[in-house]
């Protein structure tokens, strides 16, 4: 009989921030999954949990896929966490979750900690509707043509980016936007660094320049109002 993939979600910086039922799982699993080794490892060794592991990442996604539905084929049960938070999502893993689906295996889903939900609650914006866009891309030209085709929306928008471009990216919403469209950004969520700042990209972008901040972020950009003229 095949085995179970669970999909457990862990901590996005405060290691309180993980359920029990993750926990056990990770303690009953035969083979925890995580996406770089030292994160995990670290997260593993912080909960006292010895286990043996398999590295699944965007370098080594195919091979390690197979080797990890073989396991399940024979009968192990795996879970896959993330380097923080939800796993799968905007994270190496969904071919696995494809093809154990296909193969009839147990996918079961472990809900914990992920920024996107306190980012939005926090932001103050409408929320009955959103649009998860997720990474644009690191080149300026190209990013700064994504935020364009964001100009009609009217639902709010949540952005996410590498640590080392914020300023980057409120500097790109600011030229875009100007200040007809309010942000949010949730910084370091969870942790006793975290701050939520709120107002225009031209303002935020004077106040990260002057402050610098590195950590993780949640950017969530207002939609444009019903009635606004289009451009």
């Amino acid at each position: 009989m095949a085995g179970t993939l669970f999909l457990v979600a862990t901590p996005i910086g405060n290691w309180e921030d993980i359920t029990l039922r993750a926990l056990r799982v990770l303690k009953e699993v035969d083979l925890v999954v995580f996406e770089e080794r030292r994160e995990g490892s670290r997260l593993l060794r912080h909960y006292g949990i010895d286990k043996p592991v398999e590295s699944l990442n965007e370098h080594n996604e195919a091979a390690a896929t197979q080797t990890i539905l073989n396991r399940m084929k024979s009968g192990g049960s795996v879970a896959i966490i993330s380097d923080a938070g939800t796993p799968v999502f905007s994270d190496p893993g969904q071919t696995l979750v494809q093809r154990a689906i296909q193969l009839g295996i147990r996918v079961v889903p472990i809900p914990g900690a992920s920024s996107l939900m306190p980012a939005l609650i926090v932001s103050g914006f409408p929320i009955r509707e959103f649009l998860f866009q997720g990474f644009l891309s690191p080149k300026r030209e190209r990013r700064v043509a994504e935020l364009q085709k964001m100009k009609r929306e009217t639902r709010t928008v949540v952005l996410m980016e590498a640590p080392y471009r914020l300023v980057q990216l409120v500097r790109d919403i600011a030229e875009v936007f100007g200040e007809s469209r309010r942000i949010c950004v949730a910084f370091d969520l969870t942790l006793p660094t975290e701050e939520i700042f709120h107002g225009s990209a031209p303002e935020l972008y004077k106040r990260f320049l002057k402050e610098e901040r590195k950590g993780e972020f949640v950017l969530l950009l207002e939609g444009q109002s019903p009635g606004a003229t289009r451009m």
